[in-house]
């Protein structure tokens, strides 16, 4: 008997609040349409936060202005080329005395020698790249790379 009193009481609430939202809805969307119909609405919706600058009158220009001189540009920072990461681990690999080494340690020289902040992430996934190449193998444990050579 109380679980359908509370049933029934929550279908009756549920009923009431799609109610109001369909009211709602509908009253907003006459308020658009009354607002786009109105004559002299704007083209472009109003916006919202700062208000924009004061506009200056503008000035009356004659003849052409001089071509300003061209303003020093930052270089733009190039995109590395695809497999360069691969790459540079396989010159790291080759470089190490004894041939092999672990991500930490590869992370290491990348940062001394190249100055390249890599993620171990990046570097485990070229490590993948290089191994499916057969250029690198994982020894018994997974931890250490070991550079085999150019399968090219």
């Amino acid at each position: 008997m109380a679980k359908t009193a509370i049933n029934q009481l929550q279908d009756q609430i549920e009923a009431i609040r799609r109610e109001a939202y369909a009211v709602g809805y509908a009253a907003a969307m006459q308020a658009v349409r009354d607002f786009a119909a109105r004559p002299g609405a704007p083209a472009t919706p109003a916006r919202r936060g700062r208000p924009a600058k004061p506009v200056s009158s503008p000035t009356p220009r004659r003849g052409r202005r001089p071509a300003a001189a061209p303003s020093p540009r930052r270089t733009a920072r190039r995109r590395p080329l695809r497999g360069a990461n691969a790459q540079m681990i396989a010159e790291v690999l080759k470089a190490m005395p004894s041939g092999a080494a672990r991500p930490a340690e590869i992370r290491k020289a990348l940062q001394a020698d190249k100055g390249v902040a890599m993620a171990f992430t990046s570097i485990r996934h070229a490590l993948g790249q290089l191994a499916t190449r057969k250029e690198v193998e994982a020894s018994a444990d997974g931890k250490t790379w070991r550079y085999l050579g150019s399968s090219a």
